[in-house]
């Protein structure tokens, strides 16, 4: 059974793509046909995927059960010593990875049914899905480099699509160009990277790799200092697909996408490529101390940052994009210290509880739309929410419940993945954990502030509807949408339990699980005294936090407009390069331009000369050579003349 299982596991990413691949083909040739068949494709599209589900919970369990790594490839190009294969790699980093994708996108799928029923990219929307869950779930399963740079590339086109998924919108347009362009950073530092380590060591597989720069290093034929900047290189790929420092610029822009993209891209899945990365390289890292410090920094850094952001954002999206910008910082920072089983526990849990943020986010837009309209600017603005609690239960309780599993609150989910952060952190680097430490109490403080703003104290968009119809319309929340939500809250409550201190300890506690107990006491309550600040602020005023912005206007700016790094950026490389586009344009126009037109010009003119001369006419010829005859022999005399 489980080698039939491992010998079909290829059709986990195939069934999906197949179906993409004929759904976006019926759109290309068969448009009008296709999209009057919207409900027959979303279900081929979502029953393809549902099947790559199951067969991912069969290959988790096997490799739960001990069934070992299991590996198949093929020769895809072989010239002289170079030789690249294609084929997967199932273990259990790889299963895990298959689950959350699955999971995830089949329940993003059932709730882009409702909210974009009324679109009429609908059959669009679905086709894009699937073929970027078919590239995650590509990506995972690769075995070697070049494939992970080709299902890298295809994730990022699809990421691309999905944020511009309306073209119309201005914002959504320069979104998904931002997105693309800063990624396409990433990407070059990867493949970078990547051929300097087969230069190096003369091998694309994972394993090879590792062994081979560890034999040369150790023989001392090998000098730091090169390894180090591929890596350093290679690093770049996943720092930008993961919205690290310096390359983070671009996610929060993405939230002008589709709010079901926001869940499946921007929290659960392609965010943690990068995470997942690493992870599968984590043998090659470890040889070398500067690209664990970096790591280390970068994500300490990076969640600071996004925590600082976050606490005042007005727009919904966007403070929960600032959130996963903060998180994804833990996880890897949890790499560079040598925590990769903690980094990538944070990874799932995060997944779902941010999965369940963005996707009662999207309720909660849907719901205001009626109150407010469709203007993104205002059914995101939670200045123009509250109170919604009583409008939407169900969308307010999962909301919470995720909110309060991202602060680390137990015993959620994420209580016991960033503990395990935490504890690493203080083991590998004190100046480390204080960050995580003070970022954790910044956490519980935007969470809840996020919270409050949207669903308690009063509704405060009444007064953009007349008088008349103040009283009539109301939020309201979908049935479809709250299935996905409820079904969400099941692993953001309960999946944190499979890898608690004591999952696998007996009845004595362990000096692991005595650090973890105080560790969680530290973490818990910076994170309560963050919540109860916020309680006060925003729920009771009692430290009139809204006055901060008047205390201190241009530290509460600063934060407000991103610490105003998206400014410099615009000012410098962003201006330069514009600069020298237009400088080029005007080189292509003025004098490239010119000098072929004036080629054409003198061509043209020399030929109708020339053509008043070819009449095929002989008096013509006879007069022309006489002409020349006689110049020529004029020339001679002269020149020969004593």
């Amino acid at each position: 059974m489980n080698q039939w299982l491992y010998e079909s596991a290829w059709l986990v990413p195939i069934l999906p793509c197949f179906a993409s691949l004929v759904a976006g083909g019926g759109l290309l040739v068969l448009r009008k046909a296709t999209r009057s068949l919207r409900e027959w494709h979303r279900a081929y599209l979502m029953g393809s995927l549902a099947t790559s589900m199951v067969l991912s919970f069969l290959l988790a369990q096997g490799q739960l059960g001990g069934s070992g790594p299991y590996r198949w490839a093929m020769d895809w190009i072989v010239a002289g010593h170079l030789r690249l294969q294609i084929g997967y790699l199932v273990d259990p980093l790889s299963a895990m990875m298959l689950v959350l994708i699955t999971t995830v996108g089949l329940v993003v799928m059932a709730y882009s049914h409702k909210y974009m029923a009324y679109d009429q990219g609908y059959v669009r929307f679905f086709t894009y899905l699937s073929l970027f869950t078919a590239s995650m779930l590509g990506l995972v399963l690769s075995p070697n480099l070049v494939q992970v740079y080709v299902f890298w590339e295809l994730v990022g086109m699809c990421s691309y699509l999905l944020i511009g998924f309306w073209p119309n919108r201005v914002g959504a347009a320069k979104a998904c160009q931002k997105a693309f362009i800063t990624n396409r950073i990433g990407d070059l530092g990867l493949l970078l990277g990547i051929l300097g380590l087969y230069w190096t060591t003369g091998s694309l597989e994972f394993g090879e790799i590792a062994e081979r720069l560890a034999r040369l290093l150790s023989s001392q034929s090998l000098d730091l200092l090169f390894p180090t900047i591929c890596c350093l290189l290679l690093l770049l790929g996943p720092f930008a697909k993961s919205a690290q420092v310096p390359l983070h610029v671009w996610l929060p822009d993405a939230m002008e996408g589709p709010t079901p993209i926001s869940a499946l891209i921007h929290a659960a899945t392609m965010v943690a490529a990068g995470v997942f990365l690493i992870a599968r390289i984590c043998p090659i890292f470890q040889q070398l101390n500067v690209v664990m410090e970096t790591m280390a920094w970068v994500g300490a850094l990076t969640s600071v940052l996004g925590a600082s952001i976050a606490l005042t954002q007005t727009d919904l999206k966007k403070g929960l994009a600032y959130s996963t910008m903060s998180q994804l910082g833990y996880m890897v920072m949890a790499m560079g210290v040598g925590s990769y089983e903690a980094g990538l526990f944070h990874l799932v849990t995060h997944a779902y509880s941010k999965a369940l943020l963005f996707l009662g986010a999207g309720s909660v837009i849907h719901g205001m739309e009626p109150v407010v309209g469709w203007d993104p600017a205002k059914s995101q603005n939670m200045l123009l929410m509250g109170g919604l609690r009583k409008f939407m239960p169900i969308t307010a309780t999962t909301f919470l419940l995720g909110t309060l599993s991202i602060c680390g609150f137990p015993p959620l989910a994420c209580f016991w993945s960033k503990d395990a952060i935490l504890a690493g952190a203080w083991a590998a680097h004190p100046i480390l954990w204080a960050i995580a430490w003070a970022t954790a109490g910044m956490t519980g403080l935007y969470m809840l502030r996020i919270y409050l703003l949207t669903f308690e104290g009063r509704f405060r968009a009444g007064f953009l509807l007349p008088h008349q119809n103040q009283q009539k319309v109301k939020p309201r929340e979908d049935i479809g949408m709250t299935a996905c939500l409820l079904i969400l809250a099941f692993p953001t409550a309960f999946i944190g339990w499979t890898n608690t201190p004591w999952f696998h300890l007996g009845s004595t506690p362990s000096p692991s699980l005595i650090a973890f107990g105080s560790m969680a006491v530290s973490s818990v309550g910076i994170a309560l005294l963050g919540g109860c600040v916020a309680v006060l602020g925003y729920q009771r005023a009692t430290l009139a936090l809204s006055g901060l912005s008047k205390q201190w206007p241009q530290l509460y700016r600063a934060s407000y407009n991103r610490w105003h790094i998206d400014e410099i950026y615009d000012k410098s490389w962003v201006r330069a390069n514009q600069i020298l586009a237009e400088g080029a344009s005007a080189l292509d126009s003025w004098w490239i331009d010119g000098v072929a037109n004036g080629a054409g010009i003198i061509g043209l003119v020399s030929g109708q000369a020339n053509k008043a001369w070819q009449r095929g006419n002989l008096t013509y010829y006879a007069f022309s050579m006489s002409i020349a005859l006689v110049s020529l022999l004029a020339t001679v005399n002269f020149s020969t003349a004593p």
